[in-house]
């Protein structure tokens, strides 16, 4: 949780960590939403500022909750990516799987953040660029503008254009797990299309599944 001070009280948010858990500082990624009782401040606040931090972290976003696999695809829309650019610099998710596969779905291409960082950047990073370069595929889509990629998670995913613009075969419930962050439509189409194909969701913290999602996203 991260907030503001109020005037009679504290304004607070749930909000993933987009640094490393090894880094020094700590990063979130926010929309600007112009009438929003805690972005519409958080917008203004200066160096010196006081921002207030939760001391306890809490999420459903953890891999030690996902079974056995080859490939892990992180399915994040909007600021749903923020978590992803943590686990995304976490060497220990490269030693687990042999790919990961990095969707993210956005209207409007003026909303991928990050874009150039995970084109260019990450992977010449000192420590992680090798693995980077070997085991990440970015996947950026659109859903309103022209882009090399275009369409909504669920339809990209069915009909294996995703898996097929990437060379991998189609996604199996022996070979694949998922990550799912996003609004709360997005995860219930999702956790609606997984389901039907037969993929089993970790129902609670500390039992495993094919697929987490998490379950505290701020749109």
């Amino acid at each position: 949780m991260i907030g503001l001070a109020g005037e009679t009280r504290p304004i607070m948010r749930a909000y993933s960590i987009a640094s490393a858990n090894y880094e020094e500082h700590m990063e979130f990624y926010s929309i600007i939403v112009p009438d929003g009782a805690l972005t519409s401040k958080l917008q203004k606040i200066k160096v010196g500022d006081e921002v207030l931090v939760g001391s306890k972290p809490t999420g459903t976003l953890v891999i030690d909750d996902l079974t056995a696999g080859k490939n892990l695809y992180l399915l994040g829309t909007g600021t749903g990516l923020a978590p992803y650019l943590s686990l995304t610099k976490d060497p220990d998710i490269y030693q687990q799987f042999d790919k990961i596969i990095l969707f993210h779905g956005v209207r409007h291409t003026s909303e991928l953040g990050y874009y150039q960082w995970f084109n260019e950047e990450l992977a010449r990073d000192e420590f992680l660029g090798e693995m980077v370069s070997k085991q990440l595929i970015y996947y950026p889509s659109t859903t309103r503008d022209d882009f090399k990629n275009q369409g909504r998670i669920t339809d990209l995913l069915r009909s294996g254009k995703i898996e097929s613009d990437i060379g991998l075969p189609p996604i199996c419930k022996a070979d694949d797990r998922f990550m799912l962050c996003g609004s709360p439509a997005m995860l219930a189409d999702c956790r609606k299309m997984f389901d039907e194909m037969g993929f089993e969701p970790s129902a609670k913290a500390g039992v495993k599944g094919d697929y987490v999602f998490e379950r505290s996203f701020v749109d």
